[in-house]
């Protein structure tokens, strides 16, 4: 299965819940089955918050960078995996992404055009840099955070609107508007903060739980690029 397939299997049937914040109750809550994102929640080190003493974005390396060694930007990267009817600026390299169509964008449910240049498409860091960076990342080598900030895992084609309005948030405290989206995207956050060695806060832990109570057979996405890449790109 591709990295798209498998950041949308298992959606349909997602219980709604309502965004922001778990219960806070400290409880574990209901267990996966084996293999499942559920179950993979257990597996996450909890822990408060660390201060965002330090951050910047380009403690994550230069934007976009060419980490997997095939000629093009991270960016053009995901926006060919995601769009469709995808057209180039130039030609036969097919980097450079001119225009495209999100059709079923994953925040929204809505059809959304990509234009170079005046484009309503964001690339998402499924797990934020800076949410990173408060739960484990400050401590990493330099090739880990290119690496985490570049990996197809932790990224998605969305509508732009959507993703600055969730910002730097953990899934406490943004869900996307589009309900059938919600499970997989938690999913998706669970797989990277596992690869990665990330750590959740309490309320992030209930939150992921009480999304994936409702579809408790959500597999655990995987792949990506490896989590060390090389410090200069």
């Amino acid at each position: 299965m591709g990295l798209g397939a498998a950041l949308l299997a298992g959606t349909v049937g997602c219980d709604a819940v309502k965004d922001g914040a778990g219960s806070g109750s400290g409880q574990a809550g209901p267990v996966g089955k084996p293999g499942s994102a559920l179950a993979a929640v257990d597996d996450l080190p909890v822990k408060g918050r660390a201060p965002k003493t330090g951050y910047e974005r380009k403690s994550f390396g230069r934007a976009w960078a060419d980490t997997d060694d095939n000629g093009c930007g991270t960016r053009d990267d995901i926006l060919k995996r995601d769009l469709k009817d995808v057209k180039f600026t130039d030609g036969a390299k097919q980097c450079k992404v001119a225009s495209g169509v999100l059709v079923d964008d994953p925040y929204t449910g809505t059809r959304v055009e990509y234009k170079r240049g005046a484009s309503k498409v964001d690339i998402d860091h499924l797990v934020a840099l800076s949410d990173a960076w408060q739960k484990g990342a400050q401590q990493w080598s330099t090739g880990k955070r290119l690496a985490f900030a570049n990996d197809p895992l932790n990224l998605l084609a969305a509508e732009a609107s959507a993703n600055r309005k969730k910002g730097d948030g953990d899934t406490a405290t943004w869900l996307p508007p589009n309900k059938g989206y919600r499970c997989a995207y938690v999913a998706s956050q669970v797989a990277v903060k596992k690869k990665y060695g990330l750590w959740v806060t309490d309320g992030e832990r209930d939150a992921m739980k009480s999304v994936l109570k409702g579809c408790p057979k959500q597999g655990l996405p995987s792949g990506g690029n490896p989590t060390e890449a090389p410090a200069k790109r």
